[in-house]
């Protein structure tokens, strides 16, 4: 199962690569297929939408089929398909089709290794095992932001891709040759994801997950570069310098989480003081839009790291699932932390659409400002949430 887990976590490099490289090729593809920062942002919002509603059925096949088959066969459709396509793009909707088959594709690889973790693990080693997988599988942020950049340089974009569904497909037959499936559990118990929504711990912890990772995503994924750009000039390898860094402060923000519910003795508290805190970065980020770069970057740095909550809430709605509807539960939960960055995404792309241009930095100080609302909003409602520790 280890050389499974690490096949996995490969998987999940890709799927954090997937969504973050449009950052860094945003230059290059308008010059190339006149898409716009809006297109993408419109195509950014897809992946992350179709990521969400792939849940349900993932979760299904979780339960059914086990994580061996259901993320092999989506991987080497999805993802390396989708890779392809893009590819070959010459239009932004080509982008926008591409970004959808790899969100189809991507679906799956973190939430396999969630429900064997949950299956085969105790229920204490559930946050820190997440955020371990999220933390290294994170590093495709990281693949996502100067090295990219520096492939695009030397090779193309065109010929970046082709690379990248090749590894793709590789990927996908490792999971299916090396994953094996957890027992099935025996249970006379029925269950669907409408008895999921009637458990009234979920409640509170839904909309919080719902926006907790959209200012992270969606900046890291997208706004970081028009931003840089726009506003201070950066040229492409320069805003991969810049989002690396915020790539980098996401992965420690992870691994620091990843065991805090244990050594504190509280998962709410947790969550809740470190989305504080990014909502504070994301407030002073808009009050100091256009103050310095590297002030940009650092703050940018500091939201990507207190925004790292992803696999502590997680296993805080995790701790309310009955075992029979594991697979279920983690995808409901992810389907609502991938979604909320696919609604906010495409909503953020409508507000650039629609700002005014008085100063490069005025449509930024409205998306960031609305992520801030957005996410002080969601800790209001996780304040009525119950505590849950292991």
């Amino acid at each position: 199962m280890q050389v499974g887990l690490i096949i996995l976590c490969l998987a999940y490099v890709l799927s954090q690569f997937f969504r973050a490289f449009l950052a860094v090729l945003a230059g290059v593809l308008n010059q190339d297929i006149g898409a716009s920062p809006d297109d993408l942002a419109f195509a950014s919002g897809l992946w992350f939408l179709t990521f969400a509603a792939m849940q349900l059925p993932v979760g299904l096949a979780l339960d059914k089929i086990g994580p061996r088959r259901t993320a092999a066969v989506l991987l080497l459709a999805g993802g390396s398909g989708g890779a392809v396509l893009f590819a070959l793009a010459t239009t932004p909707i080509h982008v926008s089709l591409s970004m959808v088959l790899i969100g189809i594709g991507c679906s799956p690889v973190l939430m396999a290794s969630y429900y064997i973790f949950a299956r085969n693990y105790p229920p204490a080693r559930f946050a820190t095992l997440a955020a371990l997988m999220l933390g290294v599988g994170s590093s495709g942020n990281l693949v996502a932001s100067y090295p990219t950049a520096l492939a695009v340089e030397l090779i193309g974009w065109r010929s970046t891709l082709m690379g990248l569904a090749v590894l793709s497909g590789l990927v996908a037959l490792g999971i299916w040759l090396t994953v094996k499936d957890p027992e099935p559990v025996e249970t006379e118990e029925k269950g669907s994801l409408l008895d999921l929504l009637k458990l009234p711990a979920l409640w509170a912890i839904l909309p919080l997950m719902f926006v907790a990772y959209a200012p992270s995503g969606a900046i890291r994924g997208l706004w970081a570069g028009p931003y840089l750009s726009d506003v201070f000039g950066l040229s492409t390898g320069q805003i991969g310098q810049a989002t690396l860094v915020m790539g980098a402060a996401m992965i420690a923000g992870t691994f620091v989480y990843g065991p805090l519910d244990r050594i504190l003795g509280t998962r709410k508290w947790v969550i809740f003081g470190g989305n504080l805190l990014s909502a504070v970065a994301l407030t002073v980020l808009c009050l100091w839009i256009d103050q310095g770069v590297w002030t940009s970057v650092i703050l940018l740095a500091v939201i990507g790291f207190t925004g790292a909550t992803f696999p502590v809430i997680m296993a805080h709605g995790r701790a309310f699932v009955p075992a029979h509807l594991v697979g279920r539960g983690v995808t409901l939960l992810n389907l609502f932390g991938i979604g909320g960055v696919g609604v906010m995404q495409i909503a953020s792309g409508r507000l650039h659409e629609g700002a005014t241009t008085a100063t490069p930095g005025t449509p930024y100080v409205i998306i960031f400002g609305f992520f801030a609302v957005t996410l002080t909003a969601g800790l209001v409602v996780y304040l009525f949430s119950r505590d849950s520790v292991d």
